[in-house]
């Protein structure tokens, strides 16, 4: 599938049918993330996959009633990044606002690995609100990762709409 097409069929999915997602379809998926630029290829996201009903049931308490209602039957993938890590070198520190450049780096691996779902035929959903300590639990997350969104993944049951996207000369300025 075109770059382009990928683009273009990439929604939020806010109703899946039952279906699993196999465990060397997230494996392609991960990799695929993996390959996003990273600070000095630093490679900081980590992924936590929800794939048995336990996994799954866990993940799905986790999350706020209206993502419940958006995501039953979807399998879940947990992201974070080790923080302390991108933005740093012997050259000086980028963290003058804080550790947000292991942040930008999942947020990259994140797009990628939502392109590569989409073009293995599964449809997703970010969630940024859930419960961290659940999770973290649950996963035997370290303490030392942030819990960034939790990804709903699996088959769409219902076509999503296409949002209208702002006018350009609202977001963009060239000189």
């Amino acid at each position: 599938m075109e770059f382009s097409e990928l683009i273009k069929i990439r929604r939020s999915c806010r109703s899946y049918k039952e279906a699993e997602v196999s465990e060397e379809d997230i494996k392609e998926i991960i990799r695929t993330a993996q390959q996003a630029p990273s600070w000095k290829n630093s490679q900081t996201g980590r992924y936590y996959v929800a794939l048995s009903d336990e996994a799954i049931e866990t993940v799905f308490n986790a999350l706020p009633g209206y993502n419940q209602n958006s995501t039953r039957n979807a399998a879940y993938i947990v992201t974070s990044f080790v923080p302390g890590i991108s933005g740093r070198s012997s050259q000086g520190d980028m963290e003058k606002e804080g550790d947000i450049w292991g942040g930008y780096d999942l947020g990259l691996q994140n797009a990628y690995m939502l392109l590569k779902a989409s073009e293995l035929g599964y449809d997703t959903l970010i969630m940024g609100l859930r419960d961290t300590d659940a999770l973290r639990k649950y996963f035997d997350i370290p303490e030392n990762e942030i819990i960034m969104p939790v990804v709903a993944i699996g088959k769409k049951n219902a076509e999503a709409n296409m949002r209208p996207r702002k006018e350009l000369d609202e977001i963009l300025k060239i000189r």
